[in-house]
């Protein structure tokens, strides 16, 4: 049998699930590409983020990822973190979550129309069986002998379509499943990095690097006494 004979045997139902399928591996390619991009081992951003953070402070660790052009979930969340890195661990880490919040909705981008996917698909299969089965007995209603080509034309059509149901949520349902756990992955590492990054800020070297330069309000502090004493002499 040609693809063509193949074709005209499915009966129209068929043709949405070939659409279905285009639509299936378009998205998991695209999909597959893009985690792939994004799931480099963020081992050596984590740790030279860390040393910089202990050497240089929070800013220089932050300006070095924005110099590197970093996009990674995991130095979106660190970039986050570092930003507010003045405010206080407990401010950074209220930062990182948002942050998280968001790169999760990036990750699993697709993973939910995929899951659709395989849900539908054997669905349009069985309606084409139904089609086809009801093909066959209106014609065997309809002739008192029915040759068997006539009846086999609508069981033709009920089997391909439950086989190309079957075939394209297999196809979408294995795709989905490896996307998510390529997804989860990538999403602990940043998720260790929002538990970790707090007590980064938290040790004495970070500290000191980060008040290298006086705040605006240590340097009032400081520069008022001056003031006064200014003030008082005649």
């Amino acid at each position: 049998m040609t693809i063509l004979e193949l074709l005209t045997a499915a009966g129209p139902l068929f043709y949405v699930l070939i659409a279905l399928s285009v639509y299936v591996l378009f998205l998991a390619f695209a999909r597959a590409q893009t985690l792939a991009r994004l799931g480099q081992d963020p081992t050596a951003v984590i740790e030279r983020a860390r040393a910089t953070t202990a050497e240089s402070g929070p800013s220089a660790a932050l300006a070095e990822l924005d110099y590197t052009g970093q996009s990674s979930p995991v130095a979106n969340v660190m970039r986050a973190g570092l930003a507010r890195a003045d405010w206080g661990p407990d401010a950074a880490g209220s930062a990182m979550n948002s942050a998280l919040l968001a790169e999760d909705s990036r990750l699993y981008a697709g993973l939910s129309a995929l899951g659709t996917a395989a849900q539908i698909a054997p669905l349009l299969g069985l309606l084409g069986t139904v089609i086809g089965m009801v093909r066959s007995f209106l014609v065997f209603s309809a002739t008192t002998n029915p040759s068997p080509t006539e009846l086999g034309q609508g069981i033709s059509e009920a089997l391909i379509n439950t086989a190309g149901g079957l075939v394209v949520a297999i196809i979408a349902y294995v795709a989905r499943n490896a996307l998510r756990s390529q997804a989860d992955r990538i999403a602990a590492s940043a998720e260790r990095v929002r538990e970790e990054l707090p007590g980064w800020l938290s040790r004495p070297g970070s500290l000191t690097a980060r008040s290298t330069l006086p705040s605006r309000a240590a340097e009032a502090e400081r520069l008022s006494p001056t003031f006064e004493t200014a003030e008082a002499t005649p």
